[in-house]
């Protein structure tokens, strides 16, 4: 197919290069002051041009732009003429369903939304971390899903169908997963740094890296370990105790995580009701 990427930042330029890799032509893209240079350095001889023109000469149309400007940049295409009937128009949010795209209904044109379950800090790292990845794939029929489900493919993805009206929910999902995971993790190395240890990132890679290995083999519940688990109320204690010295902004954070963990462990079976309820009542405590 011939392809147009609009907004080609990190993202949508790594999918356009494992689009062309994969056999489709990259007609063009367009996006902010930097494509010129990520075109240039990622898609050599691809040309960067206005919105409008790049998606004129394509048959499918990748908006990679940020998420609060896809209906828009659609809405700009789609009266420009630029979306002809029968082209395909994709975008790449996870929390954004197909009515972002509802301005190709009234030019004929389909429209998909493909979102890859990764993070991508910049091109060489999208472009070798999308293979592999699974990737949610919303249609309105099933020539759409099957479009989808292809082009997951030339992406070297593992494609799963997502209702259109879950994704805001998969996406909340995903930023667990993910945001949170590295902005906790940045807490972590904050209190070990607070605590005297030397180098607190690479001291603590190696607990992280067994914590998800044992998810990933085991799954969360059988994976959870720590003072949740063993209904160890005394070490809650004296850890919101030392947050209230030391780092009491972090005191909520605490208590919301350890009520989720104890939650798990609970539903899990692996902490006894009287462990629990002791637990449950340091934490009410410190709320």
């Amino acid at each position: 197919m011939r392809v147009a990427v609009i907004g080609a930042g990190t993202v949508g330029t790594a999918v356009a290069v494992l689009l062309q890799r994969a056999g489709h032509q990259v007609v063009g893209v367009s996006g902010r002051a930097r494509t010129r240079d990520r075109a240039a350095t990622h898609l050599p001889g691809v040309p960067v041009r206005e919105p409008a023109d790049a998606a004129a000469a394509a048959e499918l149309v990748v908006i990679g732009t940020p998420d609060d400007a896809i209906e828009s940049t659609v809405a700009e295409l789609a009266t420009a003429g630029a979306l002809g009937a029968g082209a395909w128009v994709l975008h790449l949010s996870g929390s954004l369903g197909l009515d972002a795209l509802r301005a190709t209904v009234g030019v004929g044109a389909h429209r998909l939304a493909l979102h890859p379950l990764q993070t991508f800090p910049d091109v060489p790292a999208a472009v070798n971390g999308l293979p592999g990845s699974w990737i949610a794939v919303t249609a309105d029929d099933e020539e759409g899903l099957r479009v989808g489900e292809r082009l997951a493919g030339d992406l070297h993805g593992v494609a799963f169908v997502l209702a259109d009206e879950l994704r805001p929910l998969y996406h909340a999902g995903a930023v667990f997963a993910s945001n949170a995971l590295v902005t906790v993790s940045a807490i972590a190395e904050s209190l070990f740094t607070a605590a005297g240890v030397p180098d607190a990132g690479a001291a603590m890679a190696p607990l992280q890296r067994a914590s998800l290995a044992h998810v990933e083999a085991l799954g969360p519940a059988r994976a959870l370990t720590g003072p949740a688990v063993r209904g160890d109320a005394g070490t809650i204690r004296r850890n919101l105790e030392a947050l209230g010295r030391h780092a009491p902004d972090l005191v909520p954070v605490y208590v919301a995580l350890a009520r989720s963990a104890v939650e798990l462990a609970a539903r899990s079976g692996h902490v006894p009701p009287p462990s629990r309820a002791a637990v449950e009542d340091v934490l009410a405590e410190w709320t």
